[in-house]
């Protein structure tokens, strides 16, 4: 026997142990189905059990706070206009300074 058949016969074993774990990975494809009942092709969804169809007005409605979620928009419209000042100052001086309170009033 050479060296190449008994490299072969320990290689066999892993080899068969892998292609049946390729199998098996792609036979889960088929398990996955969740019992949903789809009302158009790709259109699946359904609420798990015991939440409602509606979030809105239910016990699992977020009511954000409007303050809260108006966060966001007033940090923009502040970067908006530190950019402002930011590129005016570029192009009066052709000097960019990243921070705002060293660009000079004037």
């Amino acid at each position: 026997m050479t060296r190449y058949d008994r490299t072969r016969r320990r290689i066999a074993p892993f080899a068969a142990a892998a292609v049946a774990a390729a199998g098996l990975l792609a036979a889960t494809g088929a398990l996955a189905y969740d019992g949903t009942n789809c009302r158009a092709p790709g259109n699946c969804w359904e609420p798990k059990p015991g939440f409602p169809a509606q979030v809105a007005g239910s016990k699992f409605d977020p009511k954000h706070n409007p303050a809260e979620v108006a966060k966001q928009s007033l940090s923009i419209t502040a970067m908006e206009e530190r950019n402002q000042k930011r590129v005016a100052y570029f192009q009066k001086t052709g000097q960019f300074v990243y921070d705002v309170s060293k660009i000079p009033s004037n």
